[in-house]
């Protein structure tokens, strides 16, 4: 029997069928609420599933979501989703093997914002949108990372800033639709980051509101003063769709779906609740509404992701393909536990209503679930835009509280010896960064100049000055050139 094509048409066949579970509710009955921008894997794991849940419970109705594929390579994915009326398949993978899946439709339709723009200028300024979401990455913020300021001179969005234009960029819709917005004397929608950053509802503000004073001050100051940004964490691994877990859910759920999503069971989100425009009952599916997210989003960053950079680069270069191969080494396994303990923790404020000491663990054996399958070259993407949010703030308080850096130091060389672009067998890395010239060029640099690559201080700061860390980075980096990362991390974790 083949495999039926995922679309609104075939969703009481496929659900009759009892191996997938399906939307309980009358899409039809949904009304547009929330637009997204972003919508990748992530989104359509968490935001997107969070809404579903609520709306299988009849609530949330008026919330349905607008998916945004704002940039030219979004192409395949907008076709894909509209084929199947913004339809998709989530399967949730345990470690034990077993695996659910479920169709997900708060996703109402998808904007392709290349070929009009002006219709996702309209959507976000249309009164019904009470919330204007983003998955963009933590390099879509333009944030000058020496300065902490917007980068005004960033290519992308020059053609956005001209008099008159029709925007092309996440934060030309956003402000082109909150001046309509505000020159129809409508309530202004809030601005939700999902992204990977530190304070990401503060960071969205003051990038998006820069960028709003560049065309017009008042309009930036009025954004500034009106316009809601709530903090978030989020968290849930979701790896790389691959053609096999399209060919899977195929053969075993009976769904041909173009695009599915493969996400761990595990999942959070810690929201600021501060949502003047209204929003959904996050709670009623398992969010958290906090008063203060920063907490949480330290433990995330500094904890979960800061510990994904500290076993890719050295997992890697071991000769490992998948983070859960990694975590099945006890070396592996020691050496991140050291970090997430001696170094990650001790700069974290108190986390409510958390054990830490828990949580480590569970992020280790999260890490571990073999069924995910999340490649490491997935995690050694844009490091430029990593590293220094999740890692670099890590060593800077250590250093200044007398702390341990060794960990950190060596993360950071095992960087640097993969953006030198070949691994211990001489085969060429794919290195993949938003910076990828200049990064490779100071790797190589490095060889001659040992903290070439710590002077770039855009990403480190001051830390090529400070002697106790480049004395441990140096160390370890003419480890990993002499003897390889193995030994390396073995002699370290016997040390």
């Amino acid at each position: 029997m083949s495999a039926v094509a995922l679309s609104q048409a075939t969703l009481q066949e496929i659900g009759a069928a009892g191996k997938v579970a399906v939307p309980s509710y009358d899409r039809s009955a949904v009304t547009p609420g929330i637009v997204h921008v972003g919508v990748g894997g992530f989104f359509r794991a968490h935001q997107a599933m969070y809404l579903d849940r609520l709306m299988n419970e009849g609530k949330a109705l008026d919330y349905g979501i607008v998916g945004v594929a704002a940039l030219p390579h979004d192409k395949r994915i907008y076709d894909a989703m509209s084929a199947q009326d913004g339809l998709y398949t989530l399967l949730q993978k345990h470690p034990d093997g077993h695996m659910e899946a479920r169709v997900i439709g708060s996703m109402l339709s998808v904007l392709f914002a290349p070929d009009d723009p002006q219709a996702v200028v309209d959507r976000m300024a249309d009164p019904s949108t009470k919330i204007v979401a983003l998955t963009i990455t933590e390099g879509g913020y333009l944030v000058d990372q020496v300065t902490g300021e917007f980068r005004a001179d960033h290519p992308s969005i020059q053609a956005d800033l001209e008099p008159g234009a029709t925007p092309s960029t996440t934060f030309g819709f956003i402000v082109a639709a909150l001046a309509k917005r505000r020159e129809a004397g409508q309530a202004p929608f809030t601005v939700q980051s999902s992204d990977n950053l530190p304070g990401n509802g503060d960071v969205a503000k003051k990038m998006i509101c820069a960028f709003a004073r560049l065309i017009d001050s008042d309009l930036g100051a009025w954004i500034e003063a009106e316009v809601a940004f709530p903090n978030a964490m989020v968290d849930r691994i979701t790896p790389v769709t691959t053609p096999e877990d399209i060919e899977l859910i195929a053969d075993e759920f009976g769904v041909a779906d173009q695009w599915p999503v493969v996400c761990e069971p595990f999942t959070q989100w810690v929201i600021e609740d501060h949502f003047p425009a209204g929003r959904p009952a996050w709670e009623d599916a398992g969010a958290q509404l906090v008063d203060d997210v920063i907490p949480y989003e330290l433990m995330k960053l500094r904890l979960l992701n800061a510990s994904h950079q500290a076993l890719c680069y050295l997992g890697f270069l071991s000769g490992y393909e998948y983070a859960h191969e990694v975590c099945s080494d006890e070396l592996f396994r020691a050496f991140l536990l050291r970090y997430m303990e001696r170094e990650g923790s001790p700069t974290l404020p108190e986390v409510p209503g958390v054990d830490l000491d828990a949580y480590r663990h569970e992020l280790i054996d999260r890490f571990a679930n073999p069924a995910v399958r999340d490649h490491l070259s997935r995690l050694c993407l844009e490091s430029s835009d990593r590293i220094p949010k999740w890692l670099v703030p890590v060593i800077k308080e250590n250093l200044a509280a007398g702390g341990e850096i060794d960990v950190a130091a060596l993360v950071v060389a095992s960087w640097t010896r993969y953006a030198e672009g070949v691994d211990e067998d001489g085969n060429a890395i794919d290195v993949r960064d938003n910076d990828k010239e200049r990064v490779m060029a100071a790797a190589q640099a490095s060889k001659t100049d040992p903290v070439a690559f710590l002077r770039m201080e855009d990403y480190f700061g001051d830390l090529a000055d400070d002697e106790r860390f480049t004395a441990a980075y140096t160390a370890h980096l003419a480890s990993l050139r002499e003897r390889g990362a193995r030994a390396t991390l073995t002699e370290f974790m016997e040390g």
